[in-house]
């Protein structure tokens, strides 16, 4: 059924981490419900809405460091493309700060 999918472990542990923050997030929901408030996002967001938005913004800073990763090798003249873990730390950097402050 997954034969499709590389399933690498940067990727499993990506998708683990996910679902880790969603068990985590509704355990905390229950725990203390959300309010509205409004950080430097145009918009005021709920812990929901910031873990969607920052996961949207995680994956995309992960498609674009994939899409330029020869481009990263070429110019800082790297014998091999950047390993796909900074991306996934840089995006787990991106996610956080989305969650305290957006």
């Amino acid at each position: 059924m997954f034969d499709w999918m590389v399933w690498t472990t940067p990727v499993a542990v990506f998708f683990i981490c996910i679902a880790l923050m969603l068990v985590g997030m509704t355990v905390w929901e229950f725990k203390s419900p959300t309010t509205m408030r409004r950080g430097w996002l145009p918009i005021a967001t709920t812990r929901g809405d910031r873990l969607f938005i920052g996961l949207l913004a995680a994956a995309y800073l992960n498609l674009v460091f994939i899409g330029l990763a020869g481009k990263f090798q070429e110019w800082m003249s790297l014998e091999a493309e950047p390993s796909i873990w900074i991306s996934f730390v840089l995006s787990m950097f991106l996610l956080a700060l989305v969650m305290r402050k957006g």
